[in-house]
């Protein structure tokens, strides 16, 4: 099957690297145009990885065009919403309309709770939480205007299922995320504007592919690395493998978007190797 989006365009927030350029590639391999924002650039109280650069953006767009679909490419923070809005209105002039709004930008940081400062709560929730809304907020006038539905998919994690441990403000923020999907699943489905979300376990990126990470699976290892890590992601899944891969993610993003899921709406997909019922 192919050319499931076939001329659709899809907006796409935290598209410089990772998860947000596999897919913006899967949804072009798939007929889509996109428009893709990211901010390159350092978060303050983000330290466990290297940011996203203009670099990697023009990568994106670079792959993009590779497979001959078009793409307006924005260095834009999500939690500004006039850039975002900017980003997003300059894209549909572009490229002639908007059919797909994948709110992916995130950032994640490990802390213990009362360690944790104000700052780094504030601006967890205000990249991970406001962040998802600002995005659908600029996005969802042009879904309305054009007349023909659309889809949605917000990108929380298992952490928006589950409790997780020292990460208190991200699993807040990613909770959030369901209110805010199952919320606009409802107030825009007159419109056949459809909103879900996806619940990654680990994900092989640059996220969890770090010290910091794998040293929160063994806090007694004075050198922590991937192959060390790798059996201990594994236990925390039923299936037996450590993470998945962005494709995974992007494939059921795809699903989720496609006319096959037409009448899928206001749900909370795991794409966790069983993360969530072990």
């Amino acid at each position: 099957m192919t050319g499931r989006v076939e001329g659709k365009v899809a907006f796409i927030s935290g598209a410089a690297r990772s998860q947000g350029r596999s897919h913006a590639l899967r949804l072009a391999q798939e007929g889509a145009d996109i428009i893709a924002v990211d901010v390159c650039g350092p978060i303050e109280s983000i330290g466990m990885y290297p940011p996203a650069t203009d670099e990697d953006l023009a990568e994106t767009v670079r792959q993009v065009e590779a497979l001959d679909r078009r793409i307006v490419a924005t260095k834009a923070d999500v939690r500004d919403t006039a850039a975002l809005k900017a980003a997003v209105d300059d894209g549909v002039a572009q490229l002639g309309r908007l059919d797909i709004v994948l709110a992916n930008a995130g950032v994640f940081e490990i802390q213990p709770a009362l360690e944790l400062s104000d700052e780094a709560w504030r601006e967890m929730i205000d990249i991970n939480l406001t962040g998802v809304w600002n995005t659908c907020k600029v996005a969802l006038p042009h879904l309305v205007e054009g007349g023909r539905g659309g889809a949605i998919v917000l990108t929380s994690s298992t952490a928006g299922l589950k409790g997780t441990p020292n990460t208190i403000h991200y699993t807040a923020a990613k909770h959030g995320v369901v209110g805010v999907m199952r919320t606009l699943a409802n107030e825009f489905a007159p419109h056949s504007i459809r909103v879900n979300s996806v619940h990654p376990t680990g994900v092989d990126t640059v996220m969890i592919q770090n010290e910091k990470t794998w040293g929160l699976f063994a806090p007694d290892d004075p050198s922590p690395s991937r192959e060390k890590a790798a059996p201990i992601f594994e236990s925390t899944n039923a299936l037996p493998i450590p993470w998945v891969e962005p494709v995974d993610i992007s494939n059921a993003i795809l699903f989720l978007v496609s006319d096959e899921a037409r009448y899928i709406t206001g749900v909370t997909l795991p794409v966790d190797a069983g993360y969530t019922v072990k």
